[in-house]
């Protein structure tokens, strides 16, 4: 017998476990899909999370096994899977609708979904930058950034993560190049006054990489200046880049309503179509931090729990 939900989440970050936890307090028959081997999202790559309220300074991974572990004991179900698309059954009134979610390994036939797939690190689409992943060009200065002790390293950035990075980075290696295209940054000022404090970061304006140098590692950045187009090169044997995140839409495009890629969707999480809704970094919004991604997930599934109660089909 096929096997029905009342409510399918995709991810397993911040905004997917939340939305387990109150689905499952709601009594909802819920499964969570994740793509990874493990919960929590972004959250895992972060050292110290200061802006959660009440747990200031706790680690990123050990917040994510946090929520992990409240869905588990209310019995949320994770399967692990890889989302293609949703389709949507044929005729009938739009509260009356099956949702098919179309994965790898099966589908899953639900009444409602929450798309809380998250985001992945932007790339600068640069030469070197490929052939050097991995081998000195990293996207998470947290995970990578041992591998650089009392070395030169270069971060690419100017919004939160870059400077988030830089002052990680600061306590590992000798030298910090915070490499922005604008002549001021867009992170928040906290930060900005914390970078500034550390002697050994070093912050080279107007300036852009145009790729990335080595042999068989990362040696050194071709960098140009984009007021005078002065072209120079920088030793480092580290490259972190942060210019940003791309939604994790792709595979709902067509279906949904989007805007630059983010998922079209109110304070209210409903995305376009009936039944469906979008937490997290996924979803358009002014801010995307692990706080409002919990209040997502417990939005989003507040609401598909009125949804259900709707579902008559």
């Amino acid at each position: 017998m096929e096997k029905r939900y009342d409510l399918v989440i995709i991810g397993s970050g911040p905004a997917g476990l939340a939305a387990a936890i109150y689905a499952k307090r709601a009594r909802l028959d819920t499964v969570v899909i994740e793509k990874e081997m493990m919960s929590g999202g972004q959250i895992l790559n972060t050292t110290d999370v200061d802006n959660y309220p009440g747990l200031m300074g706790i680690g990123g991974f050990e917040l994510g096994m946090k929520f992990r572990e409240h869905a588990d004991k209310l019995g949320a179900v994770f399967l692990e899977d890889t989302v293609s698309e949703i389709r949507l059954e044929d005729g009938g009134e739009p509260e009356k609708r099956w949702k098919l979610v179309m994965g790898e390994k099966e589908a899953y036939r639900t009444k409602t979904v929450i798309i809380a797939s998250g985001a992945t690190h932007r790339k600068l689409g640069i030469p070197g930058e490929e052939k050097f992943s991995g081998k000195g060009v990293s996207y998470c200065a947290t995970c990578d950034g041992a591998f650089f002790r009392n070395k030169s390293v270069a971060v690419i950035g100017g919004g939160d993560v870059a400077l988030e990075d830089a002052v990680y980075l600061s306590g590992l290696c000798g030298k910090v190049y915070l490499i922005h295209r604008r002549d001021e940054l867009r992170g928040a000022k906290s930060l900005q006054e914390l970078l500034f404090s550390k002697e050994n970061i070093e912050v080279i304006w107007d300036t852009v990489a145009e790729e990335v140098e080595g042999e068989d590692k990362v040696s050194a950045l071709r960098l140009k200046q984009v007021k005078t187009g002065q072209v120079w090169q920088l030793e480092v044997q580290g490259v972190f880049v942060a210019v940003g995140i791309t939604p994790n839409s792709q595979a709902f495009e067509g279906l949904l309503e989007t805007e630059q890629g983010y998922i079209r969707a109110g304070e209210d999480c409903a995305a376009s179509v009936p039944g469906i809704f979008a937490a997290g970094d996924v979803r358009t919004k002014p801010l995307r931090q692990v706080v409002t991604a919990a209040a997502d997930g417990a939005v989003a599934a507040t609401n598909a729990e009125r949804y259900v109660s709707r579902f008559t089909g």
